[in-house]
């Protein structure tokens, strides 16, 4: 009487192994580039605060200088977690200049710069819309998308 062979051949674990490989070899990136492009998005989240409070202190005081300090007044201090590594604020001009948790490919932190209006652009107006610049807007792989963050 022949005797039925039980469990799996090397080949077809080889195979296994093989499609496993494959499927690791293309998540990991996504996974990778996934992750950042949320950094991002937290980044410019967490920076809305700041930009709100800096909005609101300019059309009070009508010039940068008070509103750059971060901690001071109404001017909240921003977490430097896995989002946002540093943040530097220009009391000249009012911009924003942050390093984000979202990296290149190589591991090096988007940049971030939020730019508001000039003040003659802001006499008589409510909104101070800001314009988004940096590497963050430009490596929309890992970084934001066209329209995110206010990204052009």
């Amino acid at each position: 009487m022949k005797q039925v062979q039980k469990g799996f051949t090397l080949i077809e674990l080889m195979i296994v192994v093989a499609i496993i490989g494959i499927l690791a070899a293309i998540a990991i990136p996504q996974y990778s580039d996934y992750t950042s492009r949320t950094r991002a998005s937290g980044a410019a989240q967490e920076l809305n605060s700041l930009k709100t409070a800096m909005a609101e202190c300019f059309q009070v005081d009508g010039a940068w200088t008070n509103c750059a300090t971060m901690g001071a007044g109404n001017i909240p201090t921003v977490d430097l977690t896995k989002f946002i590594t540093a943040v530097a604020v220009d009391p000249a001009t009012g911009v924003i200049t942050s390093t984000t948790g979202a990296t290149t490919t190589a591991g090096v932190g988007l940049t971030y710069v939020l730019t508001p209006p000039t003040a003659a652009a802001m006499i008589g107006k409510a909104n101070m819309p800001w314009t988004a610049s940096g590497t963050i807007c430009t490596t929309a792989s890992r970084g934001l998308k066209a329209g995110q963050g206010g990204c052009p």
